[in-house]
């Protein structure tokens, strides 16, 4: 009698344990289920890595402008923008964009060097280009920027105001070259310069009107950096920036042999070798007129 007890006892335990690790398996399946669930939902990367400028808004869509810096410089700019639609709360992908800065000056408006608005990714909806503010707002003087874009059948616009602060470092020359162009040129990476010989990249374009800055091919911009504080001492392995293709940016080769601040003394020269801009570097001239600054 007790023996039968006991084993009653025992399967009854059996039973109630077995059904505890059923709950907590079943537990445990609905976790991992809705952690899969989760998992599934990947999060927007495509602004990963930027930070916001500003919003601009206009009855239909929120037009989100971005940087790395999350601001707009003086010199170049590498912006992205995405479209969300107010009524659906999606950001639209289909969207054909073009922009165009203006600088409002007291006496006169123009514009700036800018580049088309393409896509990033062809599934994606953030868009990029550039824009380069050649000069600083002030008081009295400002930048905008309008928006155009056709979405469907659609067109839709909207303006806004951008700040450009003055700059510390020089990073663009805008200078009226021998040959009675106006030339505007731009430093634009490394952005994070290192004691190494750097990817150098610069832009150089040209006013054709007030509003029209067409890229400027076939030209090389000649580099000698100099550190001032240091006997004006230059660099060896330097690359002068020139093009791969037309319409393009330049690119070359900066060596920095130390930390500290660097005067990047510059020529630009046509294909044929005529100095457009710039002085060569000697005993009797130690900088050129036109430039860029480095501190690092």
């Amino acid at each position: 009698m007790k023996l039968s007890l006991k084993f009653k006892q025992m399967k009854f335990s059996f039973k109630t344990l077995f059904a505890l690790l059923a709950m907590a398996f079943l537990v445990i399946s609905c976790r991992t289920s809705d952690d899969d669930s989760i998992e599934i939902v990947k999060p927007n990367t495509e602004i990963e890595g930027l930070l916001k400028i500003k919003e601009v808004t206009n009855d239909t869509h929120i037009i989100e402008l971005y940087s790395k810096s999350g601001a707009t410089n003086l010199g170049y700019n590498d912006i992205k923008l995405r479209i969300k639609n107010k009524s659906t709360n999606q950001y639209e992908k289909n969207a054909t964009i073009t922009w165009k800065p203006i600088m409002h000056m007291t006496s006169m408006m123009h514009s700036s060097p800018n580049s088309a608005v393409q896509k990033v990714n062809s599934d994606g909806s953030l868009y990029s280009g550039y824009i380069v503010f050649q000069m600083p707002g002030n008081a009295t003087e400002y930048w905008d920027l309008k928006i155009d874009y056709m979405i469907g059948s659609n067109s839709y616009n909207a303006t806004t105001v951008i700040n450009v602060p003055v700059e510390t470092k020089k990073t663009v020359n805008v200078f009226l070259g021998s040959d009675g162009v106006k030339y505007i040129v731009a430093y634009i990476e490394p952005k994070s310069p290192k004691v190494a010989v750097n990817d150098l990249t610069v832009g150089v374009w040209k006013m054709q009107d007030m509003m029209t800055f067409p890229v400027v091919d076939g030209y090389t911009v000649k580099v000698d950096p100099r550190m001032p504080g240091m006997g004006n001492h230059s660099s060896p392995n330097n690359v002068h920036p020139t093009q791969t293709a037309a319409g393009k940016l330049y690119t070359g080769k900066l060596a920095l042999t130390m930390t500290g601040y660097w005067k990047i003394n510059l020529q630009l020269t046509k294909a044929d070798g005529t100095v457009v801009k710039g002085e060569e570097i000697t005993d009797g001239n130690p900088a050129s007129s036109i430039f860029f600054e480095v501190e690092f």
